[in-house]
């Protein structure tokens, strides 16, 4: 697909241990990587379409973000999703998991250091709604 889009040569392709981003697109290495663990988790066709965001990236260049350039550019190309990625995480790797005293389930992969409260109970930080942390005995 890398050499469709952009080319023989130039740019590289490579899976990355990333756990909660579907993709990236390095323009300093001119390299486009894709999560193994998300890889995992969703079919054929998403990952087609992963792979089309971060060519649409390499494509309409560094400094376009997401903006209207990389719009046109995804479509030109045959990208159907959004800007975000808002598939499947692995969140079983988190080692650290946190519950909301209304039992929302929370994961973060490095270590909370200041107090939080889930967003699902409130929009705004509710002391009321603080999230407990527990860290996994061990992660995968």
């Amino acid at each position: 697909m890398l050499a469709v889009h952009l080319g023989p040569g130039g740019w590289t392709f490579a899976f990355d241990h990333a756990r909660t981003r579907a993709g990236q697109c390095d323009f300093g290495r001119r390299r486009i990587t894709v999560s193994r663990h998300i890889v995992t988790r969703v079919s054929d066709d998403d990952v087609d379409q992963v792979l089309l965001h971060e060519v649409a990236h390499a494509l309409a260049g560094p400094r376009a973000g997401h903006g209207p350039v990389w719009r046109r550019t995804a479509a030109d190309i045959g990208y159907t999703g959004s800007r975000l990625y808002d598939g499947p995480v692995a969140s079983e790797l988190a080692p650290w998991v946190g519950t909301c005293p209304a039992g929302h389930e929370h994961f973060r992969y490095r270590t909370p250091t200041r107090p939080l409260a889930c967003a699902r109970c409130a929009r705004r930080f509710d002391g009321r709604n603080l999230i407990t942390w527990e860290r996994r005995a061990a992660t995968a």
